[in-house]
């Protein structure tokens, strides 16, 4: 890493990883030097696509590449732990898409793993690092509304999606919460910090995962939070804050709005618009150039985006999953598989 570019490595080929990508090569002090996949082939493929120098048809080489300063994990989820866990123990910094890992207990361990080693580690909770959402919770945290009284927030996806999609597959780490009820109990834990008490009920597919699923988040200063998530519809991805003073509103789209609004008692209403230099309201650039702020810093995680933060997330989620029944192969929840995290590399 030098004062001017850090350079990244990208390590899986999806949708997540493409999107990602494809912002992080317009960012000027960026440099994208290599990626991996379990197919050489994939990479090959995802390297060309995007000008990438290396392409690795395995995660450990990417890993042992010491021209890398830090590595974007964008694997499904049940695979995080493990693909963090390789970068982390050759002494990569890591940048690991959400949700964080598949529990609370795999969570601890990566970031156990990460500070015994001094790397730089962040759950890629985009949401945290936009510029308007950090507004919003700028004018929360100065009393805007006064005390918060409740939260609500939604994300829903119409489907149909078939038992074969992974977002119905148990082995997969599939259903509603993991992959899009993430971002309201995020949101919500952004203004309000870990709940103290979750109520939730959910409806479960044949295969055993949350189609949907609601919860009541609670907290000891009486604020309740209201969240759902679902595969079996599409929301409006709508979101409220009141406190005791007024209340902000985002119309759509709560997690990467390009405008909310603020009701504040006795006065009129006030809204705030994305500002246009920030680039595209779904821009992944916000987390990136957190991530290099933070390297360039010294900094071992972000102030923006906290593990213990994200370990709080991540205890909701098992909570939720407590209450509505939802386990994964191999995994009493709130437990990892035997095998326990892996820490050392693999021959190549």
């Amino acid at each position: 890493m030098t004062a001017d570019t850090v350079r990244w490595g990208i390590l899986a080929t999806g949708g997540i990883a493409a999107a990602f990508t494809a912002d992080l090569v317009d960012l000027p002090d960026a440099e994208v030097v290599a990626v991996a996949s379990r197919s050489q082939e994939s990479a090959k493929a995802f390297a060309e696509r995007f000008g990438i120098p290396r392409a690795y048809g395995d995660w450990n080489a990417l890993a042992r590449d010491e021209d890398i300063d830090v590595v974007y994990v964008a694997t499904p989820h049940t695979a995080h732990r493990t693909a963090a866990g390789l970068c982390l123990a050759a002494g990569r910094n890591v940048l690991c898409e959400k949700p964080f890992t598949l529990n609370v207990r795999e969570a601890e361990e990566l970031v156990a793993l990460a500070r015994e080693h001094g790397r730089f580690l962040m759950e890629a909770m985009w949401m945290y690092c936009n510029p308007l959402v950090r507004r919003l919770k700028a004018l929360v945290d100065d009393g805007a509304i006064g005390e918060v009284r409740t939260v609500q927030a939604d994300f829903g996806l119409a489907g149909p999606f078939p038992p074969s999609h992974r977002l119905r597959n148990p082995e997969l780490g599939g259903g509603a919460l993991l992959d899009l009820g993430v971002y309201p109990v995020s949101f919500a834990q952004l203004l309000l910090g870990e709940p103290s008490d979750v109520a939730a009920r959910a409806v479960l597919s044949d295969e055993g995962v949350d189609l949907q699923t609601a919860a009541v988040l609670s907290w000891e200063s009486g604020a309740l939070g209201s969240v759902h998530c679902s595969i079996v519809g599409g929301t409006a991805t709508v979101a409220s804050v009141t406190g005791s003073k007024g209340r902000i509103d985002i119309p759509g789209g709560f997690f990467f709005p390009d405008r909310f609004v603020l009701h504040r008692d006795g006065r009129d209403a006030e809204e705030f618009t994305a500002d246009p230099a920030d680039g595209p309201r779904n821009s992944l650039r916000h987390e990136a150039s957190e991530v290099m702020r933070a390297l360039r810093a010294g900094e071992t995680e972000s102030p923006l985006v906290p593990l213990d933060g994200t370990l709080a997330v991540m205890r909701t989620l098992d909570a939720i999953r407590d209450r509505v029944g939802v386990r994964y192969p191999g995994e009493p929840l709130g437990e990892t598989p035997d095998e326990g995290l892996t820490t050392e590399l693999t021959p190549a």
